[in-house]
């Protein structure tokens, strides 16, 4: 029996990946200025800069529950099952929706909640693709699947607070200390939720979060497997990101610019360190 792997498009992940594992990547979609748009229409210098031109955050929205139903009945025609794995329930109702569509369409679909996006959702999703070419067991898969979650980590820098103040995260009086402040966030994913674990004034922020993880991948036993590093418009940092990081997993670590989805609300000059533990 063939089986299939679903995604949806705040993954983090080569195109030659995408099309040479076969992978279905459902969009999101956001809205700038009353005008709808699907995930990937545009690039995501582009989309910044409209965004920023926008006087208010552009709205996203998961994929509605009648096209995954439609995608689940075309991918089920042949009698294949599916593996939907998707980004977590705690920032997006697409995984829900996934659900919904898998329920109405009647067919053998696997919602999963990868409790991540980015990269560390790729880790799976590439993982299942993988393991379902070669002919794996839809048990197998989910259990290889359910490790990488287990041993992942997501850490998540934020340069600026405009974002979060126009999406309404922060009060506007707090948004406007941060700034003057010149406030910078690191955030770590766990249990799929964000929560800060250091904040500071300017760029050393990032350099001490990055000293304290070397410091703490260096007195650790476990074995790193893969290493994912993304970036909102902010390659240099990426770059010295990855030059820290490369003599601790033999695998090359790979730098991708994040979806517009993630940007809308990391901002500009953000990125993600995500490391997967064998």
């Amino acid at each position: 029996m063939t089986i299939k792997i679903v995604t949806d498009s705040t993954i983090s992940i080569q195109p030659e990946l995408v099309e040479e594992l076969d992978i279905t990547v459902v969009p999101l979609s956001f809205m700038i200025e009353g005008v709808i748009y699907t995930d990937g229409e545009m690039s995501l210098s582009e989309y910044l800069e409209r965004s920023d031109a926008s006087a208010n955050l552009p709205k996203t929205s998961q994929p509605p529950v009648g096209v995954f139903d439609a995608l689940y009945n075309e991918l089920a025609a042949d009698g294949s099952s599916i593996i939907s794995i998707h980004l977590a329930q705690t920032l997006s109702g697409t995984v829900e929706a996934a659900r919904q569509g898998a329920m109405i369409s009647g067919k053998d679909v696997t919602v999963m909640d990868s409790t991540f996006t980015d990269q560390a959702q790729a880790f799976q999703v590439i993982e299942a693709a993988r393991l379902a070419k070669m002919g794996a067991s839809k048990e197998e898969i989910i259990s290889a699947v359910e490790h990488i979650k287990d041993n992942t980590d997501l850490y998540c820098g934020v340069a600026t607070l405009d974002n979060l103040i126009k999406g309404g995260r922060i009060g506007r009086v707090a948004g406007m200390i941060g700034g003057l402040l010149d406030l910078h966030l690191v955030l770590q994913m766990k249990d799929s939720a964000l929560n800060s674990i250091m904040k500071g004034r300017g760029g050393k922020t990032f350099k001490k979060f990055l000293n304290e993880l070397s410091e703490n991948l260096s007195s650790s036993t476990r074995k790193i497997k893969e290493i994912g590093i993304s970036h909102v418009e902010n390659f240099a940092l990426a770059q010295s990101l990855r030059e820290t990081l490369q003599h601790f997993v033999e695998k090359p670590i790979t730098i991708l610019e994040t979806s517009t989805i993630i940007a809308t609300h990391t901002g500009h000059g953000a990125f993600a360190v995500m490391i997967n533990y064998e």
